[in-house]
C-alpha cells in the first residue's frame, strides 16, 4: 500500500493543498468547485465529490463554486439542474452567489479555439465520427507493440490557417450540417495516451440549448470547456475522480498552449456501492425504460431517492466522512450508508407505533366503553423530547407476525397460554384463537393484568416478549412500502454468460402494504417526517401523502433478532 492510501482520509489531498500554502502557489488562495453535468440527477457519488470540495474550501477559508457543465444540449434539460441546485443545497453545500455555467463562457472559448487556430495548434477536420475514431487507434497498454496502437493522422491535419479560421467561422455561422466537421486540437497523434491524440474541441450539434437557445449550432466538447472554465473563475485546485486522471495531461496542455491561469487537478478514487449502479446511463435506462418509478424512485442512490426513502444530509455527511477518501479504487458495503442513517435516526426522530399486517386482539378483561391514555417517550435517546398520550382501548391491533400457535423455543412472543409485554401498556395473556371460515386466524382473545401499569409486572415476574400495537378504535390507516436493494447480487455486473446486469434487478425491491394500522399522532405528519416505527425501522411520509392518505416508505430496517434465527435456521 502506498503513501497516499495509508493516510488518514482526506490527508493526501490536504498535504497537497498544504504544500501550495506553503509556497503561495496560487497566492495562498484556496479555491474549489464542485461541477455536474446536468444530464440526469445526482447520486451518492457524487455527494462525495462534493463535500470533499466544499469540505476543503471551508476547511482552508476559500471559495467554493457550483458550476453546471452545461456543453451538451442533446442530453441536457433544465429539470437537471434544478434538481441538481436542490440536492446540493439539500446536503448543505452552500454556494452563495457562486453559480456558474460553462455556457457563460462560450463566447470566450471561441475566441480562444481560435487563438489556437492562428497559433497553429488547432484545425477543422472533415473526417466522419467513424473514421476519426478509427484514425485515433486504441489505448496503449504495457508491454504491448506500440507500432500497432498508435493513431494516423487526418487527411485534413495540414489544413491552411486561413482554410481553418474560414471553416470554423462557417461552422458557428450554421452553414454546415451535424457531423460534416469539428475542431480538433492538433498535438500527437502517436502519443501513448489516446486523449492527446488531436482530440476533438468542437462538434456540430444543430440543437437548442437550455440556457442560450439557439445562439450557438457549435458546441465545445467536456475537456475543452473543462480546464478553461476553471481558469476563468479562478479555480486553485480541481478535485475530480479517478477516470479523470489520463484526461489531466490534456487539461494541463491546454492551459498551457493558452498561457492562462492553470489550476492544480487532483483525482481521487470514485464511490461505488454494493448492489446498486452509479453510472449515470445506467440510471437513465432504468428510469426510462420504466424499471423504477423516476429519478426519486426510493431504490435508487440518486440524493432525490434517498431523501425521498427518509436517508438524512446528515447521515450522507457521516457515511462520507467515515469512508474517507482514497487513490485506490473499491466498493463500499452499502450495509454502511445504512448504518449511518440508522445511527442519526437513532437520536433524532421520533418513536411511533405502526401495525404493518394487523391482527386483532381483544383484551376481554378491559371494559368494552374504557379508553386510557398511555405516556410513552418521543424518543428514548432525548429525554427533552417528552412523551406521547397513545390511547389503550379494549381491541388492539398487533403484528400477524408477532404470534405463533406452536412457536420454537427462540420465539418469545405472544402464543396461546402464554404473557407478554404490550409496550407501555399492560400485560396480556392469549387465552383463545379464532379462526375464519377457511382456518385462518382472524383474532386472539386474550385478559389483561389490570395491576401492570406501563407494562410492568407488579410482582416482579420476568416477561420476555414486548410487542407494539395500536388501538383499533383510534388507528389511522396507511399504505407502507417496503424497499429492499434493487440488486440481488453485490455486483450488478456478476451476470449468467448471455445476461446483463439487468438480469440481476431484484423482482421483490418492492412490497406495497395497503391497510397498515398507525397510532393517532401520525394522522397529520407532512411529506418528509421521519420516524422510527417501534420494533420495525425507519420510515419517512413519502410525497405521495394526502389528507386521509398515509404513505410511508421504509428507510432502513431495524436490527431484528428473530428474523436472524430464523433465517439461520431455515424456520
Amino acid at each position: 500500500m502506498g503513501a497516499e492510501q495509508a493516510d488518514r482520509p482526506l490527508d493526501f489531498v490536504r498535504r497537497i493543498l498544504h504544500e501550495h500554502l506553503a509556497t503561495d502557489r496560487f497566492g495562498g488562495r484556496v479555491h474549489t468547485r464542485f461541477p455536474p453535468e446536468p444530464n440526469g440527477y445526482l447520486h451518492i457519488g457524487h455527494a462525495k465529490a462534493m463535500l470533499l470540495n466544499h469540505g476543503l474550501a471551508r476547511e482552508f477559508c476559500g471559495k467554493f463554486n457550483l458550476r453546471f457543465d452545461d456543453t451538451n444540449p442533446i442530453k441536457e434539460e433544465q429539470e437537471y439542474i434544478d434538481a441538481i441546485r436542490e440536492d446540493v443545497a439539500w446536503l448543505g453545500c452552500d454556494w452563495g452567489e457562486r453559480e456558474f455555467y460553462a455556457s457563460d463562457y462560450f463566447e470566450q472559448l471561441y475566441a480562444w479555439a481560435v487563438q489556437l487556430i492562428r497559433d497553429g495548434k488547432a484545425y477543422v477536420d472533415s473526417l466522419s465520427a467513424a473514421e476519426i475514431s478509427e484514425y485515433r487507434g486504441t489505448a496503449i497498454q504495457p508491454g504491448e507493440r506500440i507500432e500497432t496502437k498508435i493513431g494516423r493522422e487526418s487527411p485534413y491535419r495540414e489544413r491552411s490557417i486561413p482554410e481553418n479560421l474560414d471553416l470554423f467561422e462557417r461552422m458557428r455561422r450554421g452553414e454546415f450540417e451535424d457531423g460534416a466537421h469539428v475542431l480538433r486540437a492538433k498535438v500527437d497523434m502517436a502519443h501513448p495516451n489516446l486523449n492527446l491524440r488531436d482530440p476533438v474541441m468542437y462538434r456540430i450539434l444543430h440543437a437548442t440549448h437550455p440556457r442560450t437557445g439557439d445562439a450557438w449550432c457549435i458546441y465545445p466538447t467536456y475537456d475543452w470547456a473543462h480546464g478553461q472554465s476553471d481558469s476563468i473563475e479562478g479555480i486553485t485546485h480541481s478535485i475530480c475522480t479517478l477516470e479523470f486522471e489520463n484526461h489531466r495531461p490534456l487539461y494541463d496542455w491546454y492551459l498551457e498552449q493558452l498561457g492562462i491561469h492553470h489550476p492544480q487537478q487532483i483525482e481521487f478514487a470514485r464511490l461505488n456501492l454494493t448492489y446498486t449502479v452509479m453510472s449515470k446511463r445506467r440510471l437513465l435506462l432504468l428510469v426510462r425504460d420504466g424499471l423504477v418509478g423516476g429519478w426519486d424512485d426510493p431504490r435508487l442512490p440518486t440524493l432525490s431517492g434517498l431523501r425521498r426513502r427518509g436517508f438524512t444530509p446528515e447521515a450522507i455527511r457521516a457515511f462520507c466522512k467515515r469512508i474517507g477518501v482514497a487513490k485506490a479504487e473499491s466498493t463500499i458495503d452499502v450495509g454502511l450508508l445504512e448504518d449511518a442513517v440508522r445511527e442519526h435516526l437513532n437520536r433524532s426522530a421520533p418513536r411511533a407505533m405502526a401495525v404493518l399486517r394487523p391482527l386483532r386482539l381483544v383484551i376481554e378483561s378491559f371494559p368494552p366503553d374504557r379508553t386510557e391514555q398511555v405516556e410513552i417517550a418521543v424518543n428514548p435517546e432525548d429525554p427533552a423530547a417528552g412523551t406521547r398520550a397513545v390511547p389503550l382501548s379494549r381491541v388492539v391491533y398487533i403484528e400477524r407476525d408477532d404470534f405463533m400457535e406452536d412457536p420454537p423455543k427462540q420465539f418469545h412472543r405472544l402464543a396461546p397460554g402464554r404473557e407478554v409485554r404490550l409496550r407501555g401498556a399492560c400485560l396480556v395473556t392469549c387465552t383463545d384463537v379464532v379462526r375464519g371460515a377457511s382456518g385462518e386466524i382472524v383474532e386472539l382473545r386474550c385478559r389483561h393484568d389490570p395491576a401492570s401499569h406501563g407494562g410492568d409486572a407488579p410482582d416482579g415476574r420476568k416477561v420476555k416478549g414486548t410487542l407494539h400495537w395500536v388501538s383499533a378504535a383510534h388507528a389511522v390507516e396507511a399504505e407502507v412500502r417496503l424497499y429492499d436493494r434493487l440488486f440481488v447480487k453485490e455486483d450488478p455486473d456478476d451476470a449468467a454468460p448471455g445476461q446483463d446486469w439487468l438480469a440481476n434487478l431484484n423482482a421483490a425491491s418492492l412490497e406495497v402494504l395497503t391497510g397498515c394500522r398507525l397510532e393517532p399522532s401520525l394522522a397529520a405528519a407532512r411529506a418528509g417526517a421521519r420516524f422510527q416505527f417501534e420494533r420495525l425501522g425507519y420510515f419517512c411520509v413519502d410525497k405521495d401523502s394526502a389528507p386521509g392518505r398515509l404513505v410511508f416508505n421504509r428507510t432502513v430496517p431495524l436490527r431484528d433478532t428473530w428474523a436472524k434465527i430464523r433465517q439461520r435456521t431455515g424456520g
